[in-house]
């Protein structure tokens, strides 16, 4: 169940207090860290959602998971969750947390989505060139590839699509001859 509201407030309560007492970069960094746990093992994510597994027992995993990994505000601040019965929305919190963090630090995610792999130099000259064109100064890129675009790209940032990909050409056309588009302007 979403619960973003809840995961916000959640995540600035642990921002706030990370930049009281000046360890913003290590909440960020432990938050980066979680957040590859939880994107590497869904088991992880469907235990810390389960009603069935004890609070205690969760937090023991989450303390064997990240042990000395994580600084001890993060470690703290994970303890809360599960003594509230938070965990359920644990993977919401660190994004929600990573967004503040980026909002504060004036990054901007940008996602990348090609057909092929690209090569370093061409993702440094889309970074220069969104840089350059948008005027956002910290850009964090983060490539996927989809063999079904065919050729192309698609790029999403700050809630806008660029859609250049030969998978929407060919849909366009598609859409065209169904609407008979051509008939209608020879006549």
């Amino acid at each position: 169940m979403l619960q973003p509201r809840l995961a916000g407030r959640y995540a600035k309560s642990l921002i706030d207090l990370a930049l009281e007492h000046n360890q913003l970069e290590a909440v960020h960094a432990d938050m980066l860290f979680l957040q590859s746990v939880c994107k590497q093992s869904r088991e992880f994510v469907s235990l810390m959602r389960s009603p069935i597994v004890q609070a205690d027992k969760k937090l023991a995993i989450i303390e064997a998971i990240a042990g000395n990994k994580i600084s001890k505000l993060t470690n703290s601040f994970n303890k809360l969750l599960v003594q509230k019965g938070r965990e359920g929305i644990f993977t919401e919190i660190i994004a929600a947390v990573i967004e503040q963090y980026n909002k504060i630090k004036d990054i901007h995610q940008v996602k990348l989505t090609t057909a092929q792999p690209i090569s370093a130099e061409l993702r440094a000259s889309i970074e220069n060139k969104l840089k350059t064109e948008t005027g956002l100064a910290n850009i964090e890129l983060e490539t996927v590839v989809k063999d079904e675009l065919i050729g192309g790209f698609v790029l999403e940032f700050d809630n806008n699509l660029v859609d250049a990909s030969i998978l929407r050409d060919l849909k366009d056309i598609q859409k065209q001859f169904r609407n008979n588009e051509y008939v209608r302007n020879i006549r």
